[in-house]
């Protein structure tokens, strides 16, 4: 549909009511995919062509720290125009979802450490269930189909993207590494003339992406993980505003969002889902899925959320702090805050993140992280499944 010249263009995260739902489900197909790989006899290929050196990085080093850049970057876009544009714009929209956003990291964190507290090496991973994949949420929400109404969709990702925020701080403060003062100088000069560009009202991509680029390199040998410096990129890049509309047709952010998006949805991800969630389920038992690792990246996501999320929006709706969304019921509320279990993404790169590449503990994180999201997908998908379409009348 052709858009009015006098509306604000639609911005990404406006799409993903439907978008982002196809590229879960391509998520969802890509993870299924590595899983078979790595338990069938092209075992030996997957693992080869992961750990094959391509310009002085494994493939698996390029998706996790190159790639994966880009869906920071699509995130730091989104998170910014939220907050100036959308959804998140004014404090009492942000309110419900931030509580619950909080809530829904605090309590994931608090199961993971209950289970790992003699276990001090593991510790480390107490990040792993607390992120939300919102790609994932909203490709379960997808199949659902009208039984969901629309107020439940835009609300999971409004705390999703708050979410995505508060994991992007976690990984800033708690995951960097053998920090280079030189290298953070670098990147902090890099960032001091991105913001000066905004400032000045230079609004040409073409500037911008060479800046960007090199940020990435600078944080990158700075200790700091590399994808901060696509949420970092993403922050000083312009939105531009018209009279009577936020956000203007032409506005960099808007472009460049859109840009991204597809690639993002249907290549990146994607390409992560293959490359990290390969685990040999051959010879796991009942021993394997008792290590505190697994028990904790499992029953987070799948209790620690629930109760983080569907805990805190009741409390703060009963307190009065925030209204409960319109049109939504108490039932649908609870199934959103089961799939807000599904930590795919982020909590496969935070736990890589905790504990590097390959070894024991990356293998029971795996397994932990899948079994806690599917979990959470097929207990969400059912609890909405069963809510009828209607809502009841709202009491508070």
């Amino acid at each position: 549909m052709a858009q009015h010249p006098n509306h604000p263009p639609a911005s990404a995260l406006r799409n993903l009511l439907t978008h982002e739902a196809t590229g879960g489900l391509i998520l969802i197909a890509s993870a299924a995919i590595a899983l078979v790989a790595a338990n069938s006899p092209a075992a030996e290929l997957y693992a080869a062509t992961l750990a094959r050196t391509v310009a002085g990085m494994s493939v698996l080093h390029w998706i996790n720290d190159a790639l994966m850049a880009l869906f920071f970057v699509l995130v730091g876009l989104e998170i910014k125009r939220e907050l100036l544009d959308g959804h998140l714009a004014s404090w009492h929209h942000r309110i419900l979802p931030g509580i619950a956003a909080a809530g829904g990291m605090i309590g994931p964190a608090l199961v993971y450490l209950a289970l790992n507290t003699s276990s001090p090496g593991t510790l480390r991973g107490w990040a792993i269930p607390a992120a939300t994949d919102i790609a994932f949420s909203l490709g379960v929400l997808a199949l659902l189909g009208r039984r969901v109404p629309v107020t439940i969709k835009v609300f999971l990702t409004a705390l999703a993207i708050i979410d995505d925020l508060g994991a992007i701080v976690v990984i800033a403060l708690f995951y960097g590494q053998d920090l280079s003062p030189p290298m953070l100088g670098l990147a902090a000069s890099v960032m001091a003339v991105l913001i000066g560009l905004n400032r000045f009202g230079v609004t040409r991509l073409a500037v911008y992406i060479p800046l960007g680029l090199l940020l990435w390199f600078f944080v990158l040998q700075s200790g700091i993980h590399a994808t901060v410096a696509g949420v970092l990129f993403a922050l000083a890049i312009p939105l531009q505003r018209s009279p009577g509309h936020p956000d203007a047709a032409g506005s960099a952010l808007h472009r460049l969002e859109n840009a991204l998006h597809p690639w993002v949805s249907f290549v990146v991800l994607p390409a992560f889902g293959f490359a990290n969630a390969g685990v040999a389920l051959v010879g796991v038992g009942m021993t394997d899925l008792m290590k505190p690792v697994t028990l904790g990246c499992a029953l987070g996501l799948f209790l620690g959320k629930q109760v983080g999320v569907f805990g805190s929006v009741w409390l703060a709706v009963k307190l009065g702090l925030a209204k409960r969304p319109a049109r939504t019921t108490w039932p649908q509320l609870y199934g959103m805050a089961l799939l807000c279990g599904i930590g795919f993404t982020m909590s496969l790169f935070i736990g890589l993140l905790a504990f590097g590449e390959g070894g024991a503990l990356q293998d029971q994180t795996k397994i932990g992280v899948l079994l806690g999201s599917l979990a959470s997908a097929i207990a969400g998908w059912a609890v909405l499944r069963m809510c009828p379409k209607q809502a009841a009348p709202r009491r508070g």
